[in-house]
């Protein structure tokens, strides 16, 4: 049996799934040449007893889990409890109520089957693929079909999908996500591979020699998911504090509400039920879950069929409120695809540009395809290859170059030009710089005395040639840029390259102060960084760690912060993001660490991403406030009602009639409107600046129906009508006032719901427990009406100079706080 934790507290036993094969038999290891791997057999044998690489958890969740998810919640558990309660007192119009939150559940349930459905869909063309030897071929596997003792390879960009050993090659790989240190380790033959680890440069051979659940990384996500909770974003945990004390209160409400109405107020058993029941109904809200998991899954499968892939699900919010979006400039700025436009020697007497085309083919053919600039370089430099290398020391973006020996006096190492120079950069600056505000990306090939594997270039080297590579910024780039500066998004280029010449293509670009450039270099403390990350918009020659860094202290700086990136060096800060985004045709360790991957590798589709966040966050912030309406007036009349012993006059069928049109229909169809507003301000409070005006309408006009019908001896049944009716007609106003501005959607549902109102009172009046109102009764309504608009205005101002007051006394005191840190 197994334990599923629901949403809102409650847990159902549910059997297992299919099991996955037990590994109950013992299988010997299998020592398959490198070169030849395992064979069809021995692949079918391990997959057999258990032993492939299969995921310990599906990607989305099974069928199960989402009926039990929408159906075992705790108000679903107070709900069908209330309609046990109407049921035994046989107030059959009273189970209204009932429809309203089985139609919730179907919707919900349905909902998240189709977005199931697409998704499965996206993940079928998002699937990671490695490469293994298998019967001395080379073929591309889906990872969860490897298997124990499988000979693969791992090159740069990939990541570790299961424990391994090496068995031919080298590899540089950093281990940071699951230790924490940034660290880049060389891993030779004999050496373990850590699954969850990637590869930084390099290229090797590995025996895998744990799998699936018994990798490192799935026991480490098994142990973490025992103790951590999840990460919610700010609305989810509004939201689940708001229903959590709601679920605390309802039931001493309950008992106190059911005693006052039967034992003080002497309402027969049937009356005092029902009425507690009314009043518990207005307390929960009820399509509030519903309206946010519809509207979250909606826009996920909109982006989903944009080719965008949604991992995590809160990633939607936090896109919304983003203000700060940091990119990297291969791949997003400019096309991935880069090319070589020269050579410029800088050493002719000794190296012609013959001499270094040849050196340059013996380097490009001694190095793996590792990174698009040796892809280039390959493309480029095709010459007759003269020599083979005796030690290769492929890119490290720590380290900005890699390194070629041909034999012991003849060392090469390509790069940085400033990093290789070090103090003599001054003699070729002039020239370097010129290309450089090119927007060139110039690397230097020099020959060194030393050892290519030496932690600083101490020894003698002599400046051979500047090799000049250019890569096109993206034709859709400048519009991109432009939507983000015309949505108050400020936009950060952090690369590993020159600064000026990222601040050039920055600026071709069309990013906005793209002339405030640094060299990250300068950047060593971590309050330098955070100081730098406020001041400049473009950041060169930066470190993974350094990323990652800037992250955390524009997010320390008060910011929510996106981040962009496709390649091994952007993993570290793409993990430190608020949300992450990468392209698919990236590195699959930085696909595999973001929140969201762009499957057409397209940046120009980030905008269509954020605006899809801000309409369905804006949109339920918006919608949400509907529910409140009526939570807020169910709280304040029953509280009133307790200490006063006044009787509470609205029931659960008429609770239900004015529920479904004043709040369901419209708060499903504003919650599917477009809406590109930044998202600003904590959500609980936007939500109740928006409700409170409308529920203390609610409160303030029903409690004078309610002394009304103390003070001139009004039929109860005439004075429980006109509540509903007053209710119905706040809650009208409230969706006026949500719809404006008009459009012609807002036009019709406004015209709808007073239609479908009026119709429910004139013609369903039985259904809805509505009775039929006298004289006195007209009175009192059309008073009441008239003075709702007034009402709630006056409401509105005292709010708003509220929170006026409450903005000044906050400025003030941040004024004197920044007052006191410039006298200190």
């Amino acid at each position: 049996m197994k334990k599923l934790k629901i949403a809102d507290g409650l847990s159902v036993l549910i059997k297992k799934k299919t099991k996955q094969p037990a590994r109950s038999e013992r299988l010997p290891v299998f020592e398959a040449e490198p070169g030849a791997g395992l064979d069809n057999d021995l692949v079918a044998e391990r997959v057999r007893k258990g032993f492939a690489n299969t995921a310990v958890e599906p990607p989305t969740k099974s069928v199960g889990k989402i009926v039990a998810d929408n159906l075992l919640t705790y108000f679903n558990l107070v709900f069908f409890s209330l309609a046990a309660c109407i049921i035994a007192v046989r107030s059959w119009n009273d189970l209204m109520f009932m429809i309203v939150v089985l139609a919730n559940i179907a919707i919900g349930i349905i909902q998240e089957l189709r977005s199931k459905k697409t998704l499965d869909k996206l993940n079928l063309l998002s699937v990671r693929k490695g490469i293994a030897v298998r019967g001395s071929k080379q073929i591309a596997v889906n990872i969860e079909n490897m298997v124990r003792d499988d000979i693969v390879i791992f090159a740069a960009g990939n990541q570790i999908y299961a424990d391994a050993s090496v068995v031919e090659g080298e590899v540089t790989v950093n281990e940071a996500l699951i230790t924490g240190e940034a660290d880049e380790i060389k891993k030779v033959p004999g050496a373990g591979l850590m699954s969850g680890s990637f590869v930084v440069s390099g290229m090797c051979r590995a025996r895998l020699t744990a799998v699936g659940e018994e990798s490192y990384a799935a026991k480490l996500t098994t142990e973490a998911k025992k103790s951590a909770k999840r990460k919610q974003s700010e609305m989810m945990r509004s939201l689940s504090k708001l229903v959590k004390w709601i679920g605390i209160v309802l039931f001493p409400f309950g008992a106190a509400l059911v005693y006052k109405e039967i034992y003080i107020l002497g309402r027969s058993v049937e009356e005092g039920v029902t009425s507690t029941v009314g009043a518990l109904i207005g307390m929960i809200p009820e399509g509030l879950y519903l309206l946010t998991s519809v509207a979250l899954v909606a826009g996920i499968m909109r982006l989903a069929q944009g080719k965008t892939l949604v991992r995590d699900m809160s990633c939607i919010e936090t896109l919304a409120r983003v203000d700060v979006l940091c990119v990297d400039k291969t791949g997003t700025i400019t096309e991935n695809k880069m090319i070589v436009e020269k050579i410029s020697p800088l050493c002719e007497e000794r190296y012609s540009k013959e001499d270094i085309a040849m050196i340059m083919s013996d380097y490009a053919a001694g190095m793996e395809s590792d990174n698009e600039t040796m892809d280039a370089l390959k493309r480029y430099f095709t010459g007759e290859i003269y020599q083979r290398p005796e030690k290769v020391m492929p890119f490290s973006s720590v380290k900005k170059y890699s390194g070629i020996s041909f034999h012991p006096d003849e060392n090469y190492i390509l790069g940085a030009p400033d990093v290789i120079l070090g103090s003599r950069f001054s003699e070729y600056e002039s020239e370097i710089e010129r290309y450089s505000s090119e927007g060139c990306r110039v690397l230097l090939l020099a020959l060194y005395d030393g050892d290519i594997y030496d932690e600083k270039l101490s020894f003698g080297l002599l400046p051979v040639s500047l090799v000049l590579l250019n890569n096109k910024v993206r034709p859709e780039a400048s519009k991109t840029f432009e939507y983000f500066s015309r949505q108050g998004v400020a936009v950060k280029v952090i690369s590993g390259d020159n600064a000026l010449t990222v601040s050039e293509v920055a600026s071709r670009a069309g990013i906005e102060n793209a002339k405030k450039y640094i060299d990250a270099r300068v950047l060593d403390t971590d309050m330098k960084i955070a100081k730098a990350a406020e001041v400049y918009t473009v950041f060169g020659r930066v470190t993974p760690e350094q990323k990652r860094k800037l992250i955390t202290a524009m997010k320390k700086a008060g910011h929510t912060v996106a981040m962009t990136g496709d390649g091994v060096n952007d993993v570290l800060a793409l993990k430190e993001a608020d949300c992450s985004v990468a392209m698919a045709s990236g590195s699959d360790v930085a696909c595999g660490v973001s929140s969201i991957v762009l499957l057409n590798s397209d940046f120009s589709s980030m905008p269509v991403v954020v605006a899809e966040g801000r309409r369905i966050i804006n949109n339920i912030e918006r919608s949400a406030s509907l529910f409140l309406v009526k939570n807020i007036f169910s709280f304040s009349l029953a509280l009133v009602s307790l200490f006063f012993t006044l009787p509470y006059p609205v029931t659960p069928a008429q609770l239900s009639l004015v529920s479904m049109l004043t709040i369901g229909i419209p708060s499903l169809v504003l919650a599917l409107e477009p809406n590109k507003n930044l998202v600003s301000g904590k959500f609980l409070k936007n939500v109740l600046y928006r409700a409170l005006p409308g529920g203390f309408t609610d409160f303030f006009l029903v409690l004078c129906v309610l002394l009304f019908y103390l003070a001139f001896g009004m039929d109860f049944d005439e004075m429980a009508t006109v509540c509903a009716v007053i209710l119905g007609i706040v809650g009208i106003l409230v969706i006026h006032i949500t719809c404006v501005p008009y459009t012609k959607l807002r036009k019709l549902l406004i015209v709808c719901v007073c239609t479908a109102f009026l119709s429910g009172v004139l013609f369903l009046s039985d259904l809805f427990e509505l009775s039929r109102l006298y004289f006195s009764g007209f009175l009192v309504l059309a008073v009441m009406a008239l003075l709702a608009y007034p009402v709630m205005h006056v409401f509105r101002k005292g709010l708003d100079r509220l929170r006026d007051a409450v903005v000044e006394r906050k400025g003030k005191q941040l004024n004197k706080y920044k007052q006191g840190d410039r006298q200190k």
